[in-house]
Parts: C-alpha cells; structure tokens; sequence
C-alpha cells in the first residue's frame, strides 16, 4: 500500500535522476494529481491517502515515461494555456506559453467589431480558441494541413463551448478568395540543423510542426507573401518566430509593402512576434 507522500517521493526521487529536481517535483506532482483525478491542493491536504493499486501503477508507469523524455502534456492528455486546458496528442506541438504574447498582441489590434480573423497552423486549436474566449463578435477561422490536428481542435472547440470555423489547409494556399482583417500564425521556424531538435522532449513533437527549412524560415516566408492578398485594408499580420529571427521577419514584412512593422518581447527580453499592417 502506498500513500500520496510515498509514491511522491519516490517519483521524484527518480525523475531527479533524469532531469533537475525543481521539475522533478513539479512534474511528480502534475503527473500524480491527474491519475488521481484531483488538484495540486489536494495532494498537499492529504498525503497520507492510500493510493489505489491500479492507480499507483499507473502513475509508476507515467513516471517512466516522464523519465524517457517524454512531454508531461502527451502523457496526460492535457495542457493548459491562456485561461483553460486543452487536449494534446502527439499530432500536435504542445501548446507554450511564449504563444500567449501572440494572443496578447492579436487582442491589442482589432476592437470588439465582428472581424475576420484566421489563425494559420492551429494545431489544438490554442491560439483560435484564446481570442475567441477574448473576443466572440470575431469570426475565427482555423486552419493546419493536418487533418488529425484539425479533429483535436474541433473536438478542444466543442468542449469549451467555443464556435470557431476549421478549414484544411497549406498555410493561406487553400483559401483563395477569402480575406481577413487579421492573420495570425505560429507556424514551424527551427533550422533543420539546429542541435535542440534531438532535445529531451522535442524530440517527441511533431518535426513538421517544428522544423521549416535550412534557415527556420520557409513557412514564415510563404505566409509573409501571400499575406497581402489575404489582408482586407488596415488589417494586420502578427507572426511568432525565433529568439533570433527578428530582423529577418521584419525585413520580410517590409519587402512586400507592410506597414507599421514591429517586434515585440518575451517575458525573457526574446523577440518572439512580428507584426505589420496592410495599408
């Protein structure tokens, strides 16, 4: 028989061994309260609750696979962002909270009108969803190329009572003819070669959601491009990138005619989104 302490303890123990002992202990905890179904608070109130046999093999068993590298949001099944959770697979690229400056900057451009707003590369449909929640006057439409990543939005969209439109589609390739008075994107922008991508835990995302070619660039230039005929006048392109890509978005945006063009900062002092206006 094993308590919530013990079993704790021990995870932690071995999750230490595999990483640094402060997200071992975060982790430990994360993994335990959603086998046990339960809160944080919940764990700290009653450390001597007897574990279940069959739950205490189970968290033993997501303890493991924690220590093999694997994201805590794929183990459980969830992740949280903005102000709700959302369900993540492997299909998807776990949703981070340097993304949430995109979101903050999206809310920042338009006012509360019915405006048309696409989100390019949804994947859980995280950055969709946030300005919904924010925003339900604007018509949200959802894209990604995948149709399994479009599924897991849709079912995340349903689940949070969020009304949002999903198209498949190749960044803005299948969307001709529709336009929008704001584009948003966090599309793939690691170097192929880039030595992070054998990393602990990216190694288990989707490289097609990660990776855009020689210089990270390719996805961010072909929406740069197109991005013209697809913004209504006065309608914005805010895109997330690189730590270190910053002045080469800007000067994408500048080539083909975008106005008012600037980079904002992460919570790290990182240029993380680029944006600029049509007109």
């Amino acid at each position: 028989m094993t308590t919530v302490a013990e079993a704790l303890q021990l995870a932690i123990k071995q999750l230490t061994v595999a990483g640094d002992e402060h997200d071992a202990q975060i982790d430990a905890n994360w993994l335990l309260a959603h086998v046990l179904q339960k809160n944080l608070a919940w764990l700290r109130a009653f450390p001597d609750h007897v574990i279940a046999a069959a739950d205490a093999e189970r968290f033993a068993g997501w303890v493991v696979r924690r220590c093999l590298g694997e994201p805590v949001a794929y183990i459980t099944g969830r992740q949280g962002f903005w102000t709700f959770e959302l369900d993540v697979t492997a299909d998807t690229l776990v949703p981070r909270p340097d993304t949430e400056l995109l979101v903050e900057t999206a809310l920042d451009l338009l006012d509360e009108s019915a405006h048309r707003v696409v989100d390019l590369g949804t994947g859980t449909g995280a950055i969709a969803l946030a300005l919904k929640s924010e925003q339900h006057a604007w018509q949200v439409l959802a894209t990604d190329i995948d149709p399994a990543s479009l599924a897991l939005a849709e079912r995340n969209a349903q689940r949070l009572g969020l009304a949002i439109d999903l198209q498949e589609s190749s960044w803005l390739r299948e969307l001709t003819g529709k336009t929008f008075d704001l584009i948003v994107s966090n599309p793939p922008y690691i170097r192929a070669d880039d030595p992070h991508l054998t990393g602990v835990g990216v190694r288990f995302e989707p490289p097609r959601a990660l990776v855009s070619g020689v210089d990270g660039l390719d996805a961010i230039r072909e929406i740069v491009a197109a991005a013209p005929t697809h913004l209504n006048d006065g309608g914005w392109l805010a895109l997330e990138h690189g730590y270190d890509q910053g002045e080469a978005v800007r000067a994408l945006m500048l080539e083909v005619g975008l106005r008012n063009v600037e980079t904002r900062q992460d919570l790290g002092g990182n240029e993380r989104v680029t944006l600029g206006t049509k007109g």
